[in-house]
């Protein structure tokens, strides 16, 4: 397995001593196993037209999520049907 830049870095990190527990390490580790099973679920593909102007915010979003853009709109999706998100009025 080739291990490529990003991960020499974290890992040099870790072996140097200069890694940090994340906080609410438990929380964290929900919220992407949730984003794991959603991506593994997924059975159908969609289109839909967005204006650039959502979809920068979007990808400028999900980067500070550290996950794919697409995933990001799967889990608002998912959260927004299943009731765990309610639009704002």
């Amino acid at each position: 397995m080739k291990i490529n830049d990003e991960d020499k870095k974290i890992l040099g990190a870790y072996e140097a001593g200069n890694s940090k527990s994340v906080p609410n390490v438990k929380k964290e580790l929900a919220r992407y196993r949730d984003y794991a099973k959603s991506t593994l679920l997924k059975n159908k593909r969609i289109n839909i037209r967005i204006s650039e102007k959502d979809l920068v915010h979007i990808q400028r979003k999900a980067i500070e999520e550290g996950l794919p853009y697409q995933t990001l709109i799967s889990s608002v999706i998912h959260k927004y049907v299943s009731g765990a998100l309610s639009p704002r009025h």
